[in-house]
């Protein structure tokens, strides 16, 4: 605790001028007084009151005499004056440097969102280390290195995707930073199956799905993070590796469950199709990517097995067989399978593009 305490930056240094001031005034003495008693002019004496003048080994002896505390305790005074005086002065170049440093990161981070997410309060001094930490770097050029990372090249600014570069880099660096404090079950691919069937269960009870959902997925080694979006960021999921566990970010922008299903399922294709053996892949999945990216054999491959993992491909199949589609052979269907009827419903929808389907089964996520 001693150490801790001597490394300490006081937020000002008091010179021993001020404890003389204190000393004339305890034993009614005047300034001239005092200069006299010592030998010195009072000018002289006024000036090291203000700290203009430092005690030196002559003046604390004089000052002994005259007012009976030891020359050693004014020498003290002076020495931790300077110390302080020497600390405060570093304090400050320190932080000239981060407000000049972090005022150069500010093009390469959004603000508001770190603000949101406290990474950032306002002050540089703190801001700058933490802000690096999120980034995994070590200083502006590993920043600027990381924003121009091809990951993130298909994401330039354009009035197509309409995406901010900058917010998405944060949102998934954010995703990364959290994740090294979540923890999960060691990770067992060869369980995939059993997986799947616990987290179908949950989807067709729809009774508090994102937290048993996750908490599932934790049980199974897979690391699930509901994060908060960010402006100009249509992000469905984003899937990576955290040390030893695959993980899921999701934003939640959908309120629907066929839409949270489809998206959670389309990120589990991508960690045992494509993350299992390649723990540097990173897959950032937009709602509005471009077609290239949409038409990717990585993403083809995710969202048939959402689709089949969701709902069995020749059951599927056999049951767009009947016609007209009902509202009860939905639900029939869905009870059948063991799902939840929305993701029937909302699958029969988008694939006939009858979106104005009369029917009263709900979408709510329980």
């Amino acid at each position: 605790m001693k150490t801790a305490i001597q490394n300490l930056t006081p937020a000002f240094s008091i010179h021993p001028g001020a404890m003389i001031l204190d000393e004339i005034l305890a034993n009614d003495y005047t300034q001239s007084s005092l200069a006299k008693k010592v030998g010195m002019n009072k000018s002289q004496l006024n000036e090291t009151i203000k700290g203009k003048r430092d005690v030196n080994a002559e003046l604390a002896i004089l000052l002994e005499a005259a007012l009976g505390l030891p020359a050693q305790y004014w020498l003290n005074l002076q020495n931790q004056y300077d110390i302080d005086k020497a600390k405060v002065e570093n304090k400050a170049i320190e932080r000239i440097k981060a407000i000049k440093d972090f005022s150069k990161v500010e093009s390469f981070i959004p603000k508001k969102y770190l603000k949101k997410q406290c990474i950032i309060s306002g002050d540089p001094m703190k801001d700058l280390p933490k802000v690096y930490d999120v980034y995994k770097v070590s200083n502006l050029e590993g920043l600027i290195s990381e924003y121009q990372s091809p990951q993130y090249a298909r994401f330039k600014q354009s009035e197509k995707l309409d995406v901010d570069k900058t917010n998405l880099i944060a949102w998934v660096k954010f995703s990364e930073y959290t994740a090294k404090d979540f923890e999960a079950s060691k990770f067992k691919p060869e369980v995939k199956n059993e997986l799947v069937a616990e987290l179908r269960k949950v989807i067709y009870e729809n009774k508090d799905v994102h937290k048993r959902v996750r908490a599932v997925l934790r049980q199974y080694g897979i690391k699930l993070l509901y994060q908060q979006k960010a402006d100009k960021v249509p992000i469905d999921g984003y899937a990576f590796w955290s040390d030893d566990n695959p993980t899921i970010a999701m934003t939640l922008r959908h309120k629907r469950l066929d839409n949270f299903a489809f998206t959670l399922f389309h990120e589990l294709g991508h960690i045992f199709l494509h993350l299992l053996n390649d723990k540097s892949k990173e897959i950032i999945d937009l709602s509005n990517s471009d077609n290239d990216f949409k038409k990717s054999k990585e993403e083809v491959e995710a969202d048939d097995f959402a689709l089949d993992h969701l709902i069995p491909k020749e059951k599927w199949e056999n049951f767009l067989l009947k016609s007209p589609i009902s509202e009860s052979m939905i639900r029939e269907f869905a009870n059948e399978i063991g799902i939840n009827p929305s993701i029937i419903f909302g699958r029969y929808c988008y694939e006939s593009k009858k979106y104005n389907f009369k029917t009263t089964i709900s979408h709510v996520i329980g």
